[in-house]
């Protein structure tokens, strides 16, 4: 049996992903991986809720109790470190984070964005403005994309993606909802366990995902 690989989810909020990771670890569905650290970013956020119910440890490391960008990292990359921290997954982290988090874990951060990327992704695109973007363009599909976390935003190096139509009359918030439901919650999920178990590799700025 290869060793556990300890899971660090990073939230900013309600948790709707980070409740996709914990269901299919309940599932079997992680590999090897445990969740064992969610760290929110804001106090009192529902997603420390998710964590308390399911045994999981979970700390708060609130951006406004640092004085930059530089010294967040830090203290974040510190207490990944100290927790012996795998993996880290980025699931809903809203708060900018430097290349001290990404040096120390080459690799091994992975955000989903909820779009296709290289389409609706970087700068500004976060939450519900992607969808935005998506229904003012009028494309048929958007979806959501698994990638490597480096440390030009949505840029790095693409995991997993699954799409999703778009239908005739659709909010952004209908939108948001059926992406994170058929795609989100499901390639999330997938994107670990291809990590945990061993079967990702980064090549030329490519995954290549290692068949069994």
């Amino acid at each position: 049996m290869a060793d556990v690989k300890k899971i660090a989810v990073l939230v900013s909020g309600g948790g709707t992903n980070l409740q996709a990771l914990i269901d299919a670890e309940k599932r079997g569905e992680l590999g090897n991986g445990k969740i064992s650290l969610v760290i929110a970013s804001k106090p009192g956020v529902y997603a420390l809720e998710r964590a308390a119910q399911n045994g999981i440890e979970a700390r708060v490391l609130a951006r406004r109790d640092y004085a930059d960008i530089a010294a967040y990292s830090l203290a974040l990359a510190d207490v990944l470190e100290a927790a012996g921290t795998d993996l880290v997954v980025l699931a809903g982290f809203l708060t900018i984070i430097d290349e001290q988090v990404y040096e120390r874990f080459p690799n091994r951060i992975l955000n989903v964005h909820p779009a296709l990327i290289p389409s609706f992704c970087g700068k500004g695109f976060y939450g519900l403005h992607v969808h935005e973007a998506a229904l003012e363009k009028g494309v048929k599909v958007s979806g959501a994309t698994v990638h490597i976390v480096t440390p030009e935003c949505d840029a790095g190096p693409i995991v997993l993606q699954k799409a999703v139509e778009v239908r005739e009359g659709d909010t952004p918030e209908v939108l948001q909802k059926r992406i994170m439901e058929e795609a989100e919650w499901k390639i999330l999920p997938r994107a670990v366990q291809l990590f945990c178990d061993d079967r990702l590799t980064v090549e030329d700025g490519k995954v290549k995902i290692k068949e069994v």
